[in-house]
């Protein structure tokens, strides 16, 4: 069976914070992109984690290597510098294998 067209598309992202043992998911409808994914990241800093850790001055993301999450994507690492400037934070990505 397929799936209309004019019922679009979602794109979970999710972040799981490992200190506090709970999860943020962000939907879009568009495409799994390195840019959708770090404005995800971005959305989750803004709306939960400044409150929850204020001092933050590193951020560790593992990414699963895949679609937007591939180690080779520059784009990601693009948008992840632009992230890290804005929020004065060092962030390391640790890129499981595929």
């Amino acid at each position: 069976m397929t799936r209309p067209k004019e019922l679009g598309k979602s794109v979970p992202y999710v972040i799981y914070d490992l200190l506090n043992n709970n999860g943020f998911v962000n939907v879009g409808v568009d495409h799994d992109t390195a840019t959708f994914a770090v404005n995800s990241i971005r959305t989750y800093l803004n709306e939960m984690g400044k409150e929850r850790f204020p001092a933050m001055s590193k951020l560790m993301i593992t990414a699963d290597s895949g679609g937007n999450n591939n180690c080779r994507t520059r784009l990601l690492k693009f948008e992840l510098q632009k992230l890290a400037d804005e929020f004065s934070i060092d962030i390391t990505v640790c890129h499981f294998p595929p």
